[in-house]
């Protein structure tokens, strides 16, 4: 077996939600929607199902996709985008990660992540023969480092993930970090690969912005966007890469080894879907808000440490609040058991030791579910308390 899967083991999100299943828990681990898939966007699918083809689409999308993410650049972004040469569709973000990684990467080739990282960048980059070099933020507000990230940029550095709206933290960059950045970039001859995914998903009067709209960098940046959590249909993986040709044209011939097309009747459901009027997009974002609030106020309510959360799907909050262990994932194994409450530990999404404790919370779930398992997490708490003579 190829060493660098033989000691990934299974995820954190499968290890949770398997043991979610088996405990009867209430899975706020695994960060999928539930009750939010516009009924048009499935309407769409199911007519693109019935009428049009089943047959290998061009390896690129389908030309009306394409257009339609070009047109949703220049909508939300202000960004002129050719369909033709500078958007390729994948199957899903994670896809276009990899082959983001596969084609701008030579072997030794470092890429600078900001953790906590989605766990899916360092494997990715490890199999494209590059070296992941992490730069850790800060809770609670995880602002930009910007001296570390200027030291740890050395000759072999190539790239730069950038993921904002954050998994997991809930952050957005702020103005000035993503100007920092753009300036590294320039001075640094580098590359950005943007993962924007929750691009919509803002809270609070905050509004994203690509890195890729700043000025001297629109060649720099590979944006990377899913209709998955746009549309509330993470099954569905589909997911959009916007680049300059430079960067695209390399991009795309590793995606035709990978996967090489998606299927063509959710693509023409997700074109339908990035066209619909405005409201559609404010609507889901004050839905997740409320969502939001609905559980931080719960868990604040019992006296749990909640950070704040500009975007995403995720609430972090701090172990040590519970009262119990400090090692967040025997934490979250505990919560699952005798709680009855999945959530997933911080620390997986650190390459090293001494990652702070936290427990990522999703929130995109069913209000009755979130109320559920705030009650439930509120019972094992006084049970706890009661069992140490507090209660």
């Amino acid at each position: 077996m190829n060493p660098l899967y033989q000691h990934c083991g299974v995820t954190i999100f499968e290890e949770m939600s398997q043991l979610a299943a088996v405990h009867g828990a209430i899975n706020l681990g695994q960060g999928f929607p539930v009750g939010l898939e516009p009924a048009p966007l499935i309407e769409a699918a199911v007519r693109a199902i019935r009428e049009e083809s089943h047959q290998y689409p061009s390896m690129f999308g389908l030309p009306a996709l394409r257009q339609a993410v070009a047109a949703a650049n220049q909508r939300f972004w202000g960004l002129d985008i050719d369909p033709e040469r500078e958007v390729l569709i994948t199957a899903g973000a994670s896809e276009a990660l990899a082959d983001c990684f596969l084609a701008l990467l030579s072997p030794g080739d470092e890429v600078i992540l900001f953790e906590p990282a989605y766990d899916v960048y360092p494997v990715a980059i490890r199999a494209a023969g590059g070296v992941p070099v992490p730069v850790r933020l800060d809770p609670p507000d995880w602002r930009l480092p910007r001296q570390r990230l200027l030291e740890a940029i050395t000759p072999r550095t190539r790239l730069v993930v950038i993921n904002s709206p954050m998994n997991p933290t809930g952050t957005l960059f702020e103005a000035g970090d993503l100007a920092f950045l753009a300036r590294v970039l320039i001075e640094k001859t580098l590359i950005a690969v943007c993962d924007e995914v929750y691009e919509h998903l803002t809270f609070d009067g905050r509004q994203h912005q690509p890195l890729m709209s700043l000025p001297g960098v629109r060649d720099r940046c590979v944006r990377i966007g899913s209709a998955g959590k746009t549309f509330s249909v993470t099954g569905w993986k589909v997911g959009y890469v916007t680049a300059a040709p430079a960067l695209l044209t390399p991009i795309a011939r590793a995606h035709q080894f990978v996967t090489f097309t998606v299927p063509p009747m959710l693509q023409s459901a997700v074109a339908c879907g990035l066209g619909f009027e405005s409201g559609y997009f404010s609507d889901l974002a004050a839905t997740l808000q409320a969502r939001r609030d609905r559980l931080a106020g719960g868990l604040c309510r019992l006296g749990l440490e909640v950070l704040p959360c500009a975007g995403t799907y995720f609430l972090c909050v701090a172990a040590e609040s519970f009262g119990a262990e400090a090692d967040d994932r025997a934490l979250a194994r505990r919560l699952v058991v005798e709680a009855g409450v999945a959530t997933i530990p911080l620390s997986a999404f650190y390459l090293g030791a001494g990652a702070p404790a936290y427990l990522r919370f999703c929130f995109a779930k069913d209000p009755a579910d979130l109320d559920a398992a705030v009650a439930r997490i509120a019972t094992w708490l006084d049970s706890r308390r009661a069992g140490d003579g507090r209660g």
